[in-house]
């Protein structure tokens, strides 16, 4: 899960659900909502109607285009979010999905140049596993 991913999901439910519309474009260009993120590449899935995030995953895994997100080639990152129209109660549904992050830069030591090691992660419960990313 990505803190910048997870919050650009949000954003995009949340105006999906102010609207009571579901598009990718109800808040600009994909290619300039996600570029905060900065990933080398990225795709989005949207959803509305789904009350649970199994439901909604189901749903995409089953639709051929959807699939093709969640499989994106070198995906290593993903935001999920949810908002509920005040309007209709619908619930709109949003996924980011990134990779080709680029390599973490060399910090320069004395004598040799080290990797910058990456955070230990918490262990947490793992409700459902897909390309090693644990929702």
């Amino acid at each position: 899960m990505d803190s910048t991913l997870t919050r650009i999901a949000h954003e995009q439910a949340k105006a999906m659900a102010a609207k009571d519309k579901l598009d990718h474009d109800v808040l600009g260009g994909f290619a300039s909502r996600v570029h905060s993120a900065g990933a080398g590449r990225a795709a989005e899935n949207i959803a509305y109607g789904y009350d649970s995030f199994p439901k909604t995953l189901s749903q995409w895994i089953d639709s051929a285009g959807h699939r093709r997100n969640l499989l994106l080639h070198g995906a290593s990152r993903v935001g999920v979010a949810s908002v509920k129209s005040a309007t209709t109660g619908r619930t709109y549904w949003a996924m980011e999905i990134a990779g080709d992050y680029a390599r973490p830069k060399l910090t320069t030591g004395t004598k040799q140049a080290a990797v910058a090691k990456p955070k230990a992660r918490t262990r947490e419960s793992c409700h459902l596993k897909i390309l090693s990313i644990c929702f």
